[in-house]
């Protein structure tokens, strides 16, 4: 099965609580009427689309109509498509590798998103695509989080640099940097903690390891991923918020598209927080994280060839 067909088949639950409905409200009406973009504005928030971006669509929509794009219920869902395909072709795309290597990638999110596995998939596609790769387990506040890591490291064939569980996050991220360094690595990929005993803790410890690893090769990070759970809908949302107010985010990875019906929150992170989705999950197997493209999600979400 291609990439194309997971991502459609992963959409399957999303696209019976989205598309589905939008297509059986076609159906229904005869016209385009109020009472028609009521139960319109109904299927995008149960769908996690959220109210700012049902707002925005909703709109769309009125505008047009007025301006003779939509001239009947038909032509709804085509419109919807191009409109959704738009609002998430902001930066998507992957990460091209600094000239100069190491690249460095700072991987954040909050436990339980699947963060761990993400960055096992990550440094699968980069040593697929022929790069050298280097993992740093700076994830020192949760049980088993280096286990796992190394777990991840032998299994796709990379190094992971770690210290003892508790022992400063910082300083294996300066350990990872100068061995991605002496090794000659393409990408070195950083984990991170998903909570310490408070928020400030936390972010201020994002910052510690930003820094070093900013001292020590200038302009990394190069991209910092956060991780988010497709299956939280709106909390998604709201974690962005969160993490985006202390560190730059410079692209998200979205994780368990293929187990929910809230795969519309995706949408709601384009538009709303202008943070481009740059990965998505749609499975549990090491080569099911890949880039995100905009038009093949559109295309897929509405079950297109």
């Amino acid at each position: 099965m291609g990439f194309f067909d997971k991502l459609k088949a992963g959409l399957e639950k999303t696209r019976k609580n989205f598309t589905e409905k939008i297509e059986q409200l076609v159906v229904g009406y005869a016209k385009i009427d109020d009472e028609l973009l009521d139960d319109l504005e109904a299927v995008l928030l149960s769908a996690d689309v959220g109210v700012p971006t049902t707002s925005v669509l909703l709109n769309d929509i009125r505008k047009g109509i007025k301006g003779k794009e939509i001239n009947s219920p038909d032509d709804l869902r085509p419109f919807l498509r191009t409109k959704i395909s738009d609002m998430l072709q902001n930066g998507s795309g992957v990460l091209t590798l600094t000239e100069q290597p190491p690249t460095v990638i700072l991987v954040v999110g909050v436990n339980g998103v699947g963060k761990t596995t993400t960055i096992g998939k990550l440094a699968n596609y980069y040593r697929q695509e022929g790069h050298n790769v280097i993992v740093a387990a700076a994830d020192t506040f949760r049980a088993a989080a280096i286990d796992q890591l190394e777990i991840w490291g032998n299994r796709v064939g990379v190094d992971v640099i770690k210290h003892s569980e508790g022992s400063d996050p910082a300083a294996v991220a300066f350990d990872a940097v100068q061995a991605a360094k002496a090794r000659k690595a393409d990408v070195l990929i950083i984990d991170t903690a998903g909570r310490l005993h408070t928020k400030t803790n936390l972010m201020e410890e994002l910052k510690k390891i930003s820094r070093v690893a900013n001292r020590e090769i200038p302009g990394a990070p190069h991209e910092t991923l956060l991780v988010l759970d497709a299956t939280t809908g709106q909390n998604a949302i709201s974690q962005a918020k969160f993490f985006s107010d202390t560190v730059f985010v410079s692209g998200v990875v979205l994780t368990k598209l293929d187990g929910t019906a809230k795969g519309g929150v995706i949408v709601a992170i384009g538009n709303e927080l202008g943070i481009p989705v740059k990965w998505v999950g749609v499975g549990e197997g090491v080569n099911d994280l890949r880039p995100f493209a905009a038009a093949e999600f559109a295309a897929a979400l509405f079950a297109d060839k």
